[in-house]
């Protein structure tokens, strides 16, 4: 037989028992597309990451306290605690050649009350009017801080567009009070929306001077770190050193045991995408058993289809047909199963993806790579379980299939 007939008389084997057929695929069906609609989502949280860094800048460093190591975060270091940055290092990166601006920044979590009697937890940021310049980001409405409110260590704020949603909804927030820590504030200015970043959202801060962050709601005149921005992104790596070498010499530290650490935003990149990566694989890979489960299940209704079909092949030898000839009937039909199941995973996987980026807020792509693979696992999982069905089908003696009852 030809194998377009072959192929044509598994399509009409498959479809006489439409029942078991399609209970038979779905789970082929349900691993392809839950294979497919991880990969996506990972993909796509990969493109946002990266367009969230790339927003920020390719020449920014971030020094943090304490000690990153891989797997650890951040950790304090031999020397002490992870409070290790203050004023008087941003005064002493200021000075090194090549950088073009320094944030310093405190980072805090408080319950925010406006005065319409709404709430809100989250991130309060002190800040210094470089921030806007050092952040790339930019005021919506209303102005940011100023040297005298830095000197004044004034009760003035800035929210992110998300937090001004959240306490003011519509009405517009500039002159309005609100409260952080039972201190009230002043709003004076919203910043555009910009999008997360890593696991920080700009969107959702608020922003007041460092001063009064340092002397009135924290008491503490240590840095949660410092952002330093670059002239150009070729000096990235020798500020990196450079600053590495002012800091330990500030703060009379062993180069092998430093209490700091200096991060570039690709360094971010990298982390993140290796951690999504793991994810990614991690979620995939229990999806893609229930490809297994779905390939058990072939074998069975392949077992089951010889057993039923046993006078048939019988018949077939008995005309002159080859063991190889019914080895591939047989092949072919298991073949089907799996590419019916296989097409039908990959249209439902991407219309999950689609329902997951409009609904659930999360960002996906659909990869040419994850089609071809999930294409071709389900193409592999019909070969390898419909082969020894087809083996024992075409290894059956004619006289005793004739004989079957």
């Amino acid at each position: 037989m030809k194998i377009y007939d072959l192929f044509k008389e598994a399509l009409r084997s498959v479809l006489s028992n439409k029942l078991r057929s399609g209970l038979t695929i779905l789970g082929i069906i349900i691993g392809i597309s839950a294979v497919i609609s991880m990969l996506s989502i990972g993909e796509g949280a990969k493109r946002q990451l990266a367009q969230s860094i790339e927003s920020l800048g390719s020449n920014i460093l971030t020094v943090f306290p304490g000690i990153i190591q891989p797997g650890r975060g951040i950790v304090s270091a031999g020397r002490g605690t992870a409070q290790s940055l203050k004023m008087k290092d941003v005064e002493a990166i200021k000075k090194i050649d090549g950088v073009k601006a320094v944030s310093p920044e405190i980072i805090r979590r408080f319950q925010i009350i406006s005065s319409a009697g709404k709430n809100t937890n989250s991130s309060v940021l002190g800040v210094m009017p470089e921030y806007l310049e050092v952040r790339n980001s930019k005021i919506q409405s209303g102005r940011f801080f100023q040297e005298g409110d830095i000197k004044g260590i004034s009760r003035n704020a800035v929210l992110g567009p998300t937090v001004a949603q959240d306490l003011f909804g519509e009405e517009d927030p500039i002159g309005k009070t609100i409260r952080i820590n039972k201190v009230s504030f002043k709003v004076i200015g919203v910043l555009e929306p910009k999008g997360s970043v890593g696991f920080m959202n700009p969107d959702e801060v608020v922003l007041i001077p460092l001063t009064t962050m340092q002397k009135i709601l924290t008491g503490s005149e240590y840095l949660s770190q410092i952002a330093v921005q670059a002239q150009s992104s070729d000096l990235v790596e020798p500020l990196k050193e450079e600053i590495t070498k002012v800091l330990i010499k500030e703060h009379r530290v062993s180069p092998d045991n430093p209490d700091f650490s200096v991060i570039a935003s690709q360094e971010f990149l990298n982390t993140f995408n290796a951690l999504i990566n793991t994810m990614t694989i991690f979620l995939a890979s229990i999806a893609a058993i229930s490809l297994l489960v779905g390939g058990i299940g072939i074998m069975n209704m392949m077992l089951t289809s010889v057993t039923e079909r046993t006078k048939e092949i019988g018949l077939r030898k008995a005309i002159g047909a080859k063991n190889k000839e019914i080895l591939l009937q047989f092949l072919i039909e298991s073949l089907v199963l799996t590419l019916i199941g296989g097409l039908l995973g990959i249209i439902l996987g991407i219309l999950i993806s689609i329902v997951v980026s409009k609904f659930a807020n999360i960002t996906s792509q659909v990869s040419i790579f994850s089609i071809i693979l999930a294409f071709g696992f389900s193409s592999a999982v019909g070969i390898i379980f419909g082969y020894w069905p087809a083996k024992k089908a075409a290894n059956l003696d004619p006289i005793t299939a004739l004989r079957y009852e």
